[in-house]
């Protein structure tokens, strides 16, 4: 019996959009609400959300029987936490700041069992293989891996054709803050001169034959990047979601976060 499908990583390679959400209160109730809510992906924040390997199983168990797919963003690029993401149940990854080929070709060695890369052989114990009730896991576990790297440096913009013709490399994922600090325009993802380095970066990955993602918060933004031909768009997150809605709600009633001050907007 091999592993299911993976429809996600099937619906981008052929180009069509998939819209996602961030997941950053690292709970498995705001995940299992977020799944039922209709998006495509979701993105297990373990870079910038306070999650640990528990969390993060918790909330791929609150997503088992949802039709949205899990995607699991590591703190970093490293090979060991990647295989214990993989042996969870993780089969989406988006790896954060990756800036040349040298590092897309590990992470894809990562990934792989051997003689194709360097995963560790434990998975018939782990999560991944339903505690080995896959038999065939290591040998089918492949095909549906999705490995989704994040362009989010000036050098990882120059090099996106070079790192876009790594094999094992599914996507390309723009991050907007992290490049905008990078190109000198620190908290400005909406100046003149990201917005336009954002468009051509699309237009080079989707040239490649490689699928483009971004996260924004900006709406007209998002829809643009999809008529660019991105098609895995992320276009918020449970954190500031859930903040704006609580605040609307006690504002319409005379109460507002005065204490915090302008800062926490």
């Amino acid at each position: 019996m091999p592993v299911p499908a993976n429809r996600f990583k099937a619906a981008i390679t052929a180009g069509a959009p998939q819209i996602g959400l961030w997941l950053n209160m690292a709970g498995a109730i705001p995940a299992e609400i977020a799944g039922r809510a209709g998006f495509d992906w979701l993105v297990i924040d373990g870079e910038h959300g306070p999650n640990d390997l528990s969390t993060i199983r918790e909330q791929l168990q609150a997503l088992s029987g949802s039709s949205a797919e899990p995607v699991v963003r590591p703190p970093a690029g490293e090979t060991w936490m990647i295989k214990q993401l993989l042996d969870l149940g993780a089969r989406t990854l988006l790896v954060p700041m990756v800036d040349t080929p040298e590092q897309a070709r590990r992470l894809v060695s990562a990934t792989r069992y051997p003689p194709n890369g360097v995963r560790g052989m434990g998975a018939m114990v782990a999560r991944a293989s339903g505690f080995g009730a896959i038999p065939d896991y290591v040998e089918s576990a492949e095909a549906e891996l999705c490995l989704l790297v994040q362009i989010e440096s000036v050098e990882a913009v120059n090099n996106i054709e070079s790192i876009a013709a790594i094999d094992g490399v599914d996507g390309l994922f723009i991050g907007p803050a992290d490049l905008s600090a990078d190109m000198g325009f620190r908290g400005r993802t909406d100046s003149p001169e990201v917005r336009a380095t954002i468009r051509d970066a699309i237009g080079r990955i989707v040239a490649t034959g490689k699928p483009a993602g971004i996260l924004t918060f900006d709406e007209a933004l998002n829809r643009e990047c999809l008529d660019l031909g991105a098609s895995f768009v992320a276009v918020g997150g449970d954190v500031t979601e859930f903040a704006l809605a609580l605040r609307r709600l006690a504002a319409r009633y005379g109460r507002a976060d005065t204490a915090a001050g302008p800062a926490s907007y």
